[in-house]
């Protein structure tokens, strides 16, 4: 009995057994696709739930500048009533929403004729254009924006360039000296086409490289016309791509900061703006979180609403075929 009793399995060994076999049977796979969940929950949605707690606090002159028990209780909606009814918000969204929807069919303009392009060129100069795309990536985004500052200014090259092509099209008493182009909403489109031309270019290549070029091939032996079978075919299943590469721009262009801050008019601020200066500045940290909720809403949510009536449709289509 103690010989029997002495080899018997501890409570400590046979809890270890007992995780080992669940770790080898599934338990790494629950923890790899539990991890990116775990990242989300962390750093997104935690973070989220923070702001608009202090979207709802008090303003205080104390450290930190918010309280949960000021006179209109622990919660305070005053941040989100100035944010609909003061003039400045409402015209810092319209300018960060009018900015990055211009600078998005900009950089759908351009770059889909050059993903459309590199899906057309032998592999060998694929890989190398493809690098260029990527190039600017490997220098700092701030100094990228410094140098369009340099190139924007009224004595540099590109500014008399641009400014020669100007006075050649105008009569000569509407010459200019200098077109200004800093401080302008022109300087901070087209700094944020240049910066985020890539992400636009990169999700239409991807998208355009699965193609099937039967299709294409058909359609021209059927008698249609190059740019008519672009039209019905290569443009309708596109649109993916361009769907992904607009959300690419599109979001991040709205609330950005550096690009206006550094090129941007300071009478008309975006929304990246408004919200550092009223953490930083004003240390109105609760009317920053409004701000940053609002902004958070108008962009996830119809995104969302998309991904879920697209994945609906697919799943349509999926029990049709």
């Amino acid at each position: 009995m103690s010989i029997a009793s002495n080899n018997a399995p501890k409570p400590a060994q046979r809890a270890e057994s007992r995780f080992v076999r669940w770790f080898n049977r599934r338990g790494w796979a629950n923890i790899t696709i539990s991890t990116p969940y775990i990242w989300l929950l962390l750093f997104f949605l935690l973070p989220f739930i923070i702001v608009i707690a202090m979207s709802v606090a008090t303003r205080t002159p104390t450290a930190p500048p918010f309280s949960f028990s000021g006179e209109r209780g622990a919660i305070n909606f005053e941040t989100y009533e100035r944010l609909f009814s003061d003039t400045l918000y409402i015209r810092a969204f319209l300018t960060s929403i009018w900015n990055a929807a211009i600078a998005t069919l900009l950089c759908l303009i351009i770059g889909y004729p050059m993903a459309l392009g590199l899906t057309r060129v032998s592999k060998s100069w694929r890989n190398i254009l493809l690098m260029l795309v990527i190039l600017p990536f490997w220098t700092s985004f701030l100094l990228r924006v410094y140098a369009w500052m340099g190139m924007m200014g009224s004595n540099s090259w590109f500014n008399k360039l641009i400014t020669s092509g100007y006075n050649l099209m105008v009569p000569s008493d509407m010459a200019l000296r200098y077109i200004p182009m800093m401080n302008t909403n022109f300087a901070v489109i087209l700094v944020t086409v240049y910066s985020y031309l890539p992400f636009m270019i990169l999700p239409l290549y991807a998208n355009l490289e699965k193609l099937d070029i039967t299709l294409n091939e058909a359609a021209h032996d059927l008698g249609s016309r190059p740019f008519k079978v672009f039209l019905d075919v290569t443009l309708p299943l596109s649109v993916p791509g361009i769907i992904a590469g607009g959300l690419l721009v599109f979001i991040p262009a709205s609330g950005e900061l550096i690009i206006p801050t550094l090129v941007g008019d300071a009478g008309r601020p975006m929304i990246g703006r408004v919200i550092s200066d009223e953490f930083a500045s004003a240390r109105d940290w609760p009317m920053a979180s409004a701000v940053a909720v609002a902004l958070l809403m108008l962009l996830v949510v119809p995104m969302m609403l998309y991904s879920y009536f697209e994945s609906k449709n697919n799943s349509k289509k999926a029990q049709e075929e």
